[in-house]
């Protein structure tokens, strides 16, 4: 099954084909690569008019962003209310997953539902990055606590809050996420939700290092001691090449220590070309 996160109205795929996708950010078109798009381009989406800048991989790893027009340094982009910041970054991110949009949908109904039976809901966002789900959340009601090892990633999440009127309900930790959770565990600290995007690989701010095969599965069993007595949610997000829902659904089953509904899919976006482009998995634990 696959989620469409299909409420944008400041951005769209436009067109997809030959390992790249046209997308539209508020008024700016950019070419990004994208592995999962292995069909064939109906027409050139290099010379697409009013494209302004291209993404390309270089041979020798990574790349690097090339500019056919003036682009604003970064711009806002608004998703029903709430509004973030975009721009040109390394590795061919802007600073916004918008198929993420479907999960800040389902969680924030479950933080509203709680609200109105008189709940404060606290949640851990951890590998939070620009804080995405840690606004969405926010707006919903809920208490975050957001953490990430990239400290100005963290100052990205903060300036997202503010752009989306949130002046208080997020604290901001930057932190190694695995170090973070055994201290909060030691402190005897208790989430009602919990949600992550860990990345394939990384290294947090000690040289910390982080890889999803053999590191997910521990780490998720260690988070769910963190579930408070009444919890709520645990949402797993993934972008890994072959990690496939199943895998979180299953990795979710073997961690839950109390009775929850498991539920795994796949995220997407739709185009204008009437297919969806698949854009990562989800896995979540719903324990109403």
């Amino acid at each position: 099954m696959i989620r469409i996160a299909d409420g944008w109205k400041d951005y769209a795929v436009l067109a997809t084909g030959d390992g790249y996708k046209l997308e539209r950010w508020g008024e700016h078109l950019l070419l990004r690569p994208d592995p999962q798009v292995i069909w064939h381009a109906q027409r050139d989406l290099f010379s697409y008019p009013g494209l302004a800048a291209v993404y390309r991989r270089s041979e020798k790893g990574g790349g690097a962003w090339e500019y056919k027009k003036q682009l604003p340094q970064s711009w806002n982009v608004g998703y029903k209310d709430l509004t973030f910041k975009v721009m040109p970054m390394g590795f061919k991110h802007t600073g916004l997953f918008p198929e993420q949009a479907v999960n800040w949908e389902a969680t924030g109904a479950l933080v509203r539902r709680a609200a109105a039976r008189g709940r404060r809901v606290k949640v851990l966002n951890l590998f939070a990055y620009t804080g995405g789900a840690s606004v969405a959340l926010a707006k919903a009601g809920a208490e975050v606590t957001h953490v990430d090892a990239a400290k100005g990633m963290v100052e990205r999440a903060g300036e997202n809050a503010r752009l989306s009127g949130i002046q208080s309900g997020i604290r901001y930790i930057v932190d190694d996420c695995k170090k973070f959770v055994a201290r909060e565990l030691r402190r005897g600290n208790t989430y009602d939700a919990v949600v992550m995007d860990p990345p394939s690989y990384g290294r947090g701010p000690g040289g910390e290092m982080w890889k999803i095969e053999s590191e997910l599965f521990p780490f998720v069993k260690l988070c769910m001691q963190l579930m408070s007595d009444a919890p709520l949610f645990f949402l797993i997000n993934s972008y890994t090449t072959g990690l496939q829902p199943t895998v979180l659904s299953n990795i979710l089953t073997l961690c839950a220590d109390r009775k929850c509904r498991v539920e795994a899919y796949e995220v997407g976006l739709p185009t204008q070309e009437n297919i969806p482009l698949p854009c990562g998995a989800g896995g979540m634990c719903i324990y109403e």
